[in-house]
């Protein structure tokens, strides 16, 4: 992997470059089960969204975004505070490059900044691996640390098949009888590498 890599926030400005990277999974792929490429106003919202409370960063080289990442809330009601589900897209010719490792660790160490202690992925996985889908995912997964807690069977459907959808978690700190509050917006990109 090139060592000029550099992560950062990722501002409405980048919505239409990380676009790019997404359409190719929406169109060709299942590890997104969205049927139709959202509009670059729709993924500015997203952005916009997410990233007001919660952690969203980019790996840049060159000017060039390569891939990005971002946790969202698992769920909206207060007890869910401690526990975020995460997502990770790089350029499909980037794969394999180390680019989601290094997005996954400054993640990581951006969350534990500010309180979270559960990242939770959602992973679509194919009984049998096809052109639209390999178990690659949950490999990746699998080598940052996390570990399978649930499987959904044939849950979502797209290019007339159906695709199991798994749950894999990580737990970044402690869990305690009396838990310190999220401080949501204080995120800071915190890469391990820079």
């Amino acid at each position: 992997m090139k060592k000029d890599i550099r992560i950062e926030k990722v501002t409405e400005e980048d919505a239409e470059e990380l676009l790019e990277i997404y359409a190719p999974y929406v169109q060709n792929t299942a590890i997104s089960f969205e049927y139709i490429v959202p509009s670059v106003e729709e993924f500015k919202e997203r952005i916009r969204n997410i990233s007001v409370k919660l952690p969203y960063i980019k790996a840049v080289c060159d000017g060039v975004i390569m891939g990005y990442a971002y946790a969202a809330p698992f769920k909206t009601r207060k007890a869910y505070d401690w526990s975020v589900e995460t997502t990770v897209y790089v350029k499909q010719d980037l794969r394999r490059e180390g680019v989601g490792r290094r997005l996954y660790m400054a993640l990581e160490n951006s969350l534990r900044q500010v309180g979270v202690l559960n990242m939770n992925a959602c992973i679509a996985v194919p009984e049998s691996e096809d052109s639209h889908l390999t178990k690659d995912s949950q490999l990746f997964h699998e080598s940052m640390g996390f570990q399978l807690v649930g499987t959904f069977h044939k849950s979502g459907y797209k290019f007339h098949t159906w695709y199991d959808m798994i749950w894999m978690e990580k737990m970044l700190g402690e869990h305690k009888g009396s838990q310190k509050e999220v401080r949501f917006g204080e995120w800071k990109v915190s890469d391990c590498e820079s």
